[in-house]
């Protein structure tokens, strides 16, 4: 518990202090890695090898994402779209879920050849714990 403690302390720290070398979301992903590396306990073999792959998966994610957001959401005009534009938007987000699906299977047949399922169950549960306490971390640290 104590451990827990001190990550969310490192959490604070990143959202009040401004380095000149990493910029926030540089400290972020580096909290992430060690909240997750905690949590799950991955040996020093499991996260040479894990790593590597959940950045490359993490990578592949975003660029889906941006994909989408450039082409379908960034000219996204409630007031002047059509019909015709609306289902547009609507098929490319089920397109963009179905896309967001296969890559995590692809990815989960890949953690399981380096990890045991325990583990890659944690991962998933840390990444949870680890964006609830990001935004606990933000609504607290925010002036109301």
């Amino acid at each position: 518990m104590r451990k827990y403690f001190y990550i969310f302390i490192l959490l604070w720290l990143a959202f009040n202090c401004e380095s000149q070398t990493n910029s926030k979301r540089d400290k972020i992903e580096e909290l992430r890695v060690s909240f997750i590396t905690q949590k799950v306990n991955l040996t020093s073999q499991e996260s040479q090898q894990f790593w590597p792959l959940y950045n490359e998966f993490n990578d592949k994610l975003d660029n889906l994402k941006k994909t989408y957001r450039l082409n379908y959401i960034k000219n996204f005009n409630a007031d002047i779209i059509s019909d015709k534009e609306a289902e547009a938007l609507l098929t490319a987000e089920l397109i963009l879920k179905q896309k967001e699906l296969d890559l995590n299977k692809e990815y989960y047949e890949k953690y399981k050849k380096i990890l045991p399922i325990k583990k890659i169950a944690l991962i998933k549960m840390a990444e949870n714990d680890f964006k609830k306490e990001l935004i606990k971390n933000i609504k607290s640290s925010s002036p109301e």
